[in-house]
Parts: C-alpha cells; sequence; structure tokens
C-alpha cells in the first residue's frame, strides 16, 4: 500500500502540497532501489497501524500506571508489543517498547546503567560504531564520561583492545555493537570482559535485530545485561525503539525512559510494532533473514571478484562496507552517482579513514530493502555490476536503465 491506497482525496483536499510532497516520496522510492542499511520497506499492515487513530492517544506512564484516563486501548496495545516481543527474542526478560528511537532507546539504558557522569566504553564512530555509543557529538559523550575501542588493521574488532581500555577506563557500562561492523559480535567475550571490570554489558543490536529475532546471527540475549535495538531495519518495522532487559533492572529502565528520556509515547508506533513483531513471528521471516544474509554475502563477493575492496573482506549480516581508498572515489562521489542511477547508499567513513564526515573513504551497502523486494542472487549481480561501474566511472544513466527495469519487475510491498 502506498500513500495513494490512503484517503488522500481528504489530504488533498486540506492540504494539497503536503499531498503532493508525499505522492512524490511514494514515485521515489518506487523507482529506485534502497541499499541504506538501516533502511527497510515495512508491510502495509505496519502502515496502517502507524496511521491509525490511536495517534490521537496520549499515554503518558505505563501500562495500568497512565497519567491521561482513557487508555485501556494504549495499555492492549502496549501489553500485547511487550509480550510479542519476549516471544521474539527468547530468553529477554522484559521488553520496554517505548523508545521513539535506537538513540532515546540507548541513552535512557546508560542513563539506567551509568547514571549522569558515569563512565562508558563504546565502539569508535570510524571504526564502525553509532554516535550514540560515546561520541563527542551525541549527548552521550556529552552527559556520560567515555572511552572509545577500535579495529585492527582488517577491521575486525580486537578484545585485547577492548579489554585495555575498560581496564584503564574502569567503565560502569560495556557497549557491543556498532552502524557499520559487518561481522558478528563474541558477546560472551564482550560479557567476561565487562565481569572482569565489573561493568553491565549493553548489546546494541539495531542493525542486526531482525538476524537475531530469527535466529541466523548470534544473539546478544543471556549475555548482555540490557539489549537495545531499532525497529525499522533488519526487524522491518516501523521507525521505532525497544529495549530488552533483565527483570531485576527493568525498573530502572523504565524509570529512564519514561519520565527520563521522554514524555507519551507514540501509541501508533507501539501498535505498528506490535504488527512487526506478530509478521517476525511467523515461519516466512526466517527465510527471509536467511536471504538477507545470503544477499550481502553475495554482493561482498561480487565486488571483490570486480576488484574493489571490502572492509573485513566480506560479511556476516546485511552490511557490505566498500573501501574506496585504492580509488580516485570519494564516498561522496559515490553516493552521488548511485543516487542518479536510482539507487539509494550512502558514503560512510571506513576504519582509519582520512577524509571528514562528509565526504568520507567508504559506501556502507545494505541488503534488507532490496530483498524485501524480493531481490534474489541474479539481481544483486546485477546490482553489484552497477556499482562498480559508478565507481569506475560509468555514465549514471546508463545504468539508471537496469535499476528502472529491476524495480518495475519487483514493486514494493
Amino acid at each position: 500500500m502506498t500513500t495513494a491506497d490512503l484517503p488522500m482525496s481528504l489530504l488533498h483536499r486540506h492540504d494539497a502540497e503536503v499531498a503532493a510532497l508525499l505522492q512524490r516520496e511514494d514515485e521515489r522510492q518506487s523507482a529506485t532501489l534502497t541499499l541504506i542499511a538501516s533502511e527497510n520497506h515495512c508491510s502495509p499492515a505496519v502502515r496502517e497501524a502507524s496511521v491509525s487513530r490511536i495517534t490521537d492517544k496520549y499515554a503518558e506512564g505505563y501500562p495500568g500506571k497512565r497519567y491521561y484516563g482513557g487508555c485501556e486501548v494504549a495499555d492492549a496495545v502496549e501489553n500485547l508489543a511487550r509480550r510479542r516481543a519476549l516471544q521474539l527474542f527468547a530468553g529477554a526478560e522484559e521488553a520496554n517498547v517505548q523508545p521513539h528511537s535506537g538513540t532515546t532507546a540507548n541513552l535512557a539504558a546508560l542513563l539506567a546503567l551509568a547514571g549522569a557522569n558515569g563512565r562508558i566504553v563504546g565502539m569508535a564512530l570510524k571504526a564502525g560504531g553509532h554516535l550514540s555509543h560515546g561520541h563527542d557529538k551525541s549527548h552521550t559523550g556529552v552527559v556520560f564520561h567515555p572511552k572509545q575501542y577500535g579495529v585492527d588493521d582488517k577491521g575486525l574488532i580486537d578484545l585485547d583492545e577492548v579489554r585495555a581500555v575498560c581496564k584503564e577506563h574502569q567503565p560502569k557500562v560495556l557497549i557491543a555493537g556498532g552502524s557499520s561492523y559487518a561481522r558478528n559480535l563474541d558477546y560472551a567475550a564482550f560479557a567476561a570482559i565487562a565481569k572482569e571490570v565489573g561493568a553491565l554489558l549493553l548489546a546494541d543490536i539495531a542493525h542486526p535485530s531482525g538476524l537475531v529475532a530469527a535466529g541466523v546471527v548470534p544473539s546478544p540475549i543471556g549475555h548482555a545485561d540490557v539489549v537495545t535495538m531499532t525497529t525499522h531495519k533488519t526487524l522491518r518495522g516501523p521507525r521505532g525503539g525497544m529495549i530488552l532487559a533483565r527483570k531485576d533492572i527493568a525498573k530502572q529502565i523504565n524509570s529512564a525512559v519514561f519520565p527520563g528520556a521522554q514524555g507519551g509515547p507514540l501509541v501508533q508506533q507501539i501498535a505498528a510494532k506490535a504488527v512487526a513483531f506478530g509478521e517476525a513471528l511467523q515461519p516466512a521471516f526466517r527465510q527471509y533473514q536467511l536471504r538477507v544474509k545470503e544477499n550481502a554475502a553475495h554482493l561482498a563477493a561480487c565486488l571483490l571478484d570486480a576488484g574493489l575492496d571490502i572492509v573485513t573482506g566480506g560479511t556476516d549480516n546485511h552490511i557490505v562496507m566498500v573501501d574506496l581508498r585504492k580509488t580516485d572515489v570519494t564516498g561522496a562521489d559515490a553516493e552521488a552517482r548511485a543516487l542518479a542511477a536510482g539507487l539509494s547508499v550512502n558514503k560512510n567513513a571506513v576504519p582509519g579513514d582520512p577524509r571528514p564526515p562528509m565526504v568520507t573513504s567508504g559506501l556502507r551497502l545494505g541488503t534488507a530493502a532490496v530483498t524485501t523486494r524480493g531481490f534474489g542472487k541474479a539481481e544483486i549481480a546485477r546490482i553489484a555490476a552497477v556499482i562498480v561501474g559508478l565507481v569506475r566511472g560509468e555514465d549514471p544513466a546508463k545504468s539508471r536503465l537496469v535499476v528502472r527495469e529491476l524495480c518495475e519487475r519487483f514493486p514494493l510491498p
């Protein structure tokens, strides 16, 4: 379903300008292949829930303990989402489905576990980490006292360095996870380091959450004290966040989300999360995640065979990090060329990147969205050829024909 399937006649009558912009976005997505690793296409059912009338309801607090009347349905929706989340992530003890995003989930979890000015350790942004893991431009780098670990010359996490940084900094929280790290994490090893220095372990699975839920990559549950995630990447739900926690620290987490980090929850998004979790509990979801992973591995192999460099030499999840430093093309150049060809990608720093964040020497690719559209290895190979051609200076107009044909054969859900 697109916005054309919604009651657009009403929107056109009331605000033709916004209606036209939303229609343009429908057309952009339909005619573009999304290879941004942090994006996906949710189902029509998820979108329907996210525009439901319950968007009008203010529901500060938690089920059974709201600050407003009339929250009976909101309570039922949130409880359903929590139950499905715990069923989906087997072994998790408590779920908070209120965070508006992965960043607010991380901020709340760190406030609960480390406290203001508490010491935290996370992966550096240029190594593959996330802004909300203690970067100095993020609130997590201002509210907390962070130190960061990096990767070795192969782009892999160096657990000895993680241990050394933790021993020196003595954090209250160690963060395992990243936003452009294409390999599985050894959560047991992270947990052992955290225990060694008396820290709690926070696993951020914003990117591989769907793969984790389907059991096709290792799970941090049972190792991490708290697990944060987004619901809109590989999990294929609405934009939003979630926190899983041990029962004994759930109260701290809940208080840090509300009233600590945000006010009233977006109940329509919680309803949409419940729908997405229900979809993820179906057998077809595991098959989808297996295809996401297979497509990413095939994309990496095709690019390597064509002579491009891939950070870590491959991938274990949905992310493929292209290192462009041996070419004369920057990440910004590649992003612009790809967009002209109808590919939505993003420039990204690679480990040791000498270029600034708005230029970069890398390209981050992801296969979740095109797999949702139905892509298999044959289509991935065609896209890999397009990317190689663009890096080597091929006219984007030529590639646009290939992309347009694929978009028409594999329409949006």
